[in-house]
């Protein structure tokens, strides 16, 4: 699959346009791990604010919403990159 980096459209094996881009595209791994990074550092702020420890809960729960609005930008802009790829917005919506 020449080419899958640049443009993640799996024609060969699917009918659907962007099924398994996720997989495909590793440019979207980044965002991906700042999103389970961001669901791990909040249920650490949950486990700090249970024990008492404020400080660690808010340093937890910044770097978790830190964590998570990068994560969904960096994916967003990815997907946002392969639209453009097609000559399409982000908010157009055909097939799937």
């Amino acid at each position: 699959m020449a080419g899958t980096e640049d443009h993640p459209h799996d024609e060969g094996r699917t009918m659907r346009e962007h099924a398994g881009e996720a997989i495909i595209d590793r440019r979207n791994w980044p965002g991906f791990l700042l999103l389970g990074l961001g669901i791990a550092l909040l249920a650490m702020a949950l486990v700090a604010a249970g024990y008492g420890m404020e400080g660690w809960a808010v340093v937890a729960g910044t770097v978790c919403v830190l964590c998570f609005l990068s994560g969904i930008v960096l994916v967003l802009l990815e997907h946002r990159r392969v639209k453009a790829l097609e000559g399409k917005t982000l908010s157009d919506q055909e097939g799937h």
